[in-house]
């Protein structure tokens, strides 16, 4: 493994720092720009159904990161000796990307059973099922992911 990694540590730090931008990035996205401009939209229906499926997209484009920046962490932390203050960086570090991993998955759990009450024309259940989407749990991974990502920077310089 340790061979593996530095024959390709350029390489796999570019796809794990990458997998973090876009994750944190789309949210950021999503939280600043499209969720006010949304808000715009005075027609109920027409505004949860595309909120169902902006979020549906963010959350299908940034699966795949969330799943490389796992497997390169582990790639990482397998090759490299994780020793005194290195060890306990990372992982606080992989503990904030778990934890933003949970929030996504219920994120997605609670979006997904929104759109089946969207489906049966049952909006007001539909909108209580994201509605603390936006406001709560996206800014929590937003925050973890700056603090992540800072403590990233911080380990490449050690």
């Amino acid at each position: 493994m340790q061979t593996f990694l530095i024959d390709n540590i350029q390489l796999i730090i570019l796809i794990h720092v990458l997998s973090a931008m876009i994750w944190v990035g789309g949210m950021i996205a999503i939280r600043v720009a499209v969720h006010p401009s949304m808000q715009s939209i005075e027609e109920p229906k027409i505004k949860l159904g595309k909120t169902l499926m902006i979020m549906k997209r963010l959350f299908h484009l940034v699966l795949p990161f969330i799943l490389l920046l796992l497997l390169t962490a582990i790639i990482m932390i397998l090759g490299f000796k994780f020793e005194g203050n290195f060890a306990s960086i990372s992982l606080t570090k992989e503990t904030i990307w778990t934890i933003m991993t949970l929030n996504y998955s219920y994120m997605y759990y609670k979006r997904h059973q929104a759109e089946k009450l969207f489906n049966l024309g049952k909006l007001a259940e539909a909108k209580a099922q994201v509605s603390n989407i936006p406001n709560l749990l996206l800014p929590i991974n937003i925050g973890l992911g700056v603090i992540a990502l800072y403590l990233g920077v911080v380990l490449r310089g050690m």
